[in-house]
Formats: structure tokens, sequence, C-alpha cells
């Protein structure tokens, strides 16, 4: 008898997967994934999905968002453009992390949510996600404003795009594990 698979099966093998393309991504663009690299990697079909141009322009953010991938026309093929905070300009490597978290929404759409981003950003850094997340959430803190959760924006069908945060509006990292309150 063939055994039925569960929404929960589908999202173990997603998060398998992407945190498999971040480890091919680490080894092809590591050790250091820099500015350089990130930019041989934005073109790159087998691990990028759709083009991706890249701006520092926080105007379609909501608050406490430092990256967001806007698709330019009606379908993915004609590309995304992922607008990055621009306090991240002059930090790339910030910049970088901040990318690679919505990568997952330009590969995956919907089904990707910020489980399978933390994943994917690790791994392509060679970071744990504790150490991913607890970057992510300085970042978060850094541009300021009240965040949405995660969970919130998964309600709204906005999946990996909300923020990180607390419920001071705000990211609480540290404590004990290295990893952030509610994560």
């Amino acid at each position: 008898m063939a055994q039925q698979l569960t929404a929960e099966d589908a999202r173990q093998s997603l998060t398998g997967h992407v945190e498999q393309k971040g480890i091919e991504v680490f080894s092809k663009y590591g050790p250091v994934l820099d500015w350089d690299q990130l930019q041989l990697l934005l073109a790159d079909r087998a691990h990028v999905r759709y083009p991706v141009e890249l701006a520092f322009d926080a105007t379609p953010f909501q608050p406490g968002e430092f990256a967001y991938p806007a698709q330019k026309g009606s379908a993915p093929e004609e590309g995304f453009t992922m607008f990055v905070h621009p306090s991240f300009e002059n930090q790339p490597d910030r910049a970088v992390a901040a990318v690679l978290y919505q990568l997952v929404v330009v590969n995956y759409g919907d089904f990707a949510g910020a489980d399978e981003a933390e994943t994917f950003g690790a791994a392509s850094l060679g970071l744990t996600r504790d150490e991913y997340y607890a970057q992510l959430c300085a970042m978060a803190d850094e541009v300021g404003g009240p965040v949405e959760y995660v969970d919130a924006a998964r309600e709204h069908a906005e999946p990996a795009l909300a923020g990180f945060g607390n419920e001071s509006g705000g990211c609480s990292c540290g404590g004990g594990g290295g990893g952030c309150h509610g994560h």
C-alpha cells in the first residue's frame, strides 16, 4: 500500500533541498561569500532560478524589513528586483546575508518560509542556523521600526518576507543557545 505524504513531509523535503543547495553554494562560492561572489551567484541559474537585479532602496519595505524581492512582471521569468536596505550599501557582508535570506522567495515562491530562508542562508555562508539568525536579528534591529512576526506574515501568504521580532518591536537575540527568543 502506498504511503500518503503529508504537508509536513513536503516541508521537510523542501528544507532538506534548500540546505543541500546552500551547501552547494558554499562549496562553489565560499568559504567567504563576498559581494563579488554574490554577483556570480545571482547569475548562476543552477542556484538562482530567475534573474535578480540588486537595488539599495527601502521604498517597498514594511517596518523592520531589510530586503525584499519584487517580481518585475507578471511571471517570475521576467526577473526580480532585490531591494536591500540602503544602510547595508557600505556593509557588503551584511547585504549578502540579507540577499541570501530572500533568495528562497525568488527560487521557491510561496512554498518556502522563514525556516527554509534561514537554512539556505546559513548553509550558503557556512554558519549554523543560530549564528545566521543572530546576524539577521541584529540587522532587523538596526533598520529599526516595529517588525512583524514571521508567523503573521505566513498567515498573510507572505512567507519569508517579514522581519524578525518580538513583542517589543525588536529582535531579542542572545541568552542560552545563541538564538532569538521565539526562534
